[in-house]
């Protein structure tokens, strides 16, 4: 008999999983502690404290996805989803928190959560369950259908707290799970189209190859004021970013010697822009060294995603391995200035909890479909 968890699971640990996600949560400490210093040669910020404690509850999130048997999920798939989505739509019916409607305020402990994060991961659990039972008759449009609805509510959903970044998360994910698992062919190019020519024209106009007010007559027959202001590649926060990283060098300023980010000039510099101060006072080698770390994670994944032992695995692997793999080439390329900055996280890196927990439940799971490919009943 199969139970939901088993421990036997985490004796099949990949060692190069964990020595990884330790270097980067590392990382994370170190650049949190330099950019929120409250005082001199102190390294325990309250802001590294309270990071340090989301990576202990995200340890624990890893050992219970990773023990968890993923198979026996296929009967929760659908409950959970309901509930992800009654959520999202639950935030519009609670206060606004920095006026947008992203969070829960939990009373009494001072914490906010952020269930767009984790509906990311749900809907990548719902299309693998989907994708599996729909194998016989994958390539039909109707299936096709089936799939933009599954990932269409909560991206309109998401989009309306408003939060671009994280909806556009969802779509590369669901394109790439229906290009593996061999959707209708014509409708993945005509989605892939649109996509690719909106990112080639994003990239153009933060390139400079493409003026942002030229644009702006044909842009504002499908957009907003507000969502072409997005579009604006001369912000302060866009042109901060790029300097920072170009401070950096090859070398970096060194730990808590950066002359630009650590002095406020860079906003966010431990959210959202702390792949930006990370280059500052680490330089190219040090960037180099968190590259490798990332490619080590996406490696494992796509590792994972091809020996699995069944098609549900294969497909949740490779859309875990998706979801990790855009949030880090999102938020590195807003730092360069190629795409608009919309706070999507750097995974282990940024400060936050939500990102954490889900990204670490992500990566048990990831361990999970590794682990039972190696385990016998």
């Amino acid at each position: 008999m199969r139970h939901l968890w088993e421990y036997k699971a985490l004796l099949h640990i990949n060692y190069r999983l964990i020595c990884t996600i330790f270097c980067l949560m590392g990382i994370s400490l170190l650049i949190i502690s330099s950019m929120t210093m409250e005082e001199e040669g102190a390294f325990m910020t309250r802001y590294v404290y309270h990071q340090i404690r989301w990576f202990f509850l995200g340890w624990i999130a890893f050992g219970f996805s990773a023990g968890i048997n993923y198979q026996r999920l296929r009967e929760w798939t659908w409950p959970i989803y309901l509930v992800f989505v009654a959520l999202l739509v639950g935030l519009f019916f609670v206060p606004a928190i920095q006026n947008v409607h992203r969070w829960y305020r939990l009373p009494g402990v001072g914490i906010s959560i952020q269930p767009s994060e984790y509906a990311k991961l749900v809907i990548v659990f719902t299309l693998a369950w989907f994708m599996e039972r729909k194998q016989g008759v994958i390539g039909s449009f109707p299936v096709f259908c089936g799939m933009l609805l599954i990932v269409g509510i909560p991206f309109c959903l998401i989009l309306k707290q408003p939060d671009l970044g994280t909806a556009l998360v969802l779509y590369p994910i669901a394109l790439v799970m229906s290009y593996i698992a061999g959707m209708h062919t014509k409708a993945l190019y005509t989605l892939g189209s649109i996509g690719a020519i909106g990112v080639c024209t994003c990239v153009l106009i933060f390139s400079g190859f493409l003026s942002h007010s030229d644009v702006k007559p044909f842009a504002m027959k499908f957009l907003k004021e507000y969502q072409y202001a997005r579009l604006d590649p001369d912000t302060y926060h866009q042109r901060s970013a790029k300097i920072a990283v170009a401070i950096g060098g090859v070398s970096g300023s060194g730990f808590r010697q950066s002359s630009f980010s650590s002095q406020k000039w860079l906003p966010a510099a431990h959210t959202d822009s702390v792949f930006a101060a990370y280059a500052e006072e680490f330089g190219f080698i040090g960037v180099a060294v968190l590259f490798s770390l990332f490619y080590s994670l996406i490696y494992f994944g796509f590792q994972v995603a091809t020996a699995a032992k069944d098609a549900y695995g294969s497909f949740l692997a490779a859309g875990i391995t998706v979801y990790l793999a855009m949030h880090i080439l999102m938020n590195i390329s807003m730092m360069l200035g190629l795409i608009p900055i919309t706070g999507v996280p750097l995974l282990l890196v940024t400060y936050g909890g939500s990102s954490v927990l889900t990204t670490m439940a992500a990566l048990g799971f990831l361990q999970s479909i590794h682990s039972r490919r190696l385990m016998f009943y």
